[in-house]
């Protein structure tokens, strides 16, 4: 895969799923992705090792930060 420094956009279903931060209680490992409103299943997309990959996730998915709440 070729990068080329754009990111596209995120697609995803307002209406069912929920973009959040999932920290592991025991490992520390972060990642991005989606939860289901209706199932709580997590989608995951990402890791992500910095607050600089969250604003990524943040500008392909077209939400502000302080809406994206974290899960453990």
């Amino acid at each position: 895969m070729f990068f080329t420094g754009k990111h596209d956009k995120l697609s995803y279903d307002k209406t069912r799923e929920e973009p959040v931060i999932h920290r592991s209680i025991c490992t520390g490992e972060t990642t991005v992705g989606f939860v289901d409103v209706s199932t709580r299943k997590f989608r995951d997309i990402r890791r992500v090792d910095s607050e600089k990959d969250i604003a990524t996730f943040c500008r392909e998915t077209g939400i502000e930060r302080d809406k994206i709440r974290t899960i453990y």
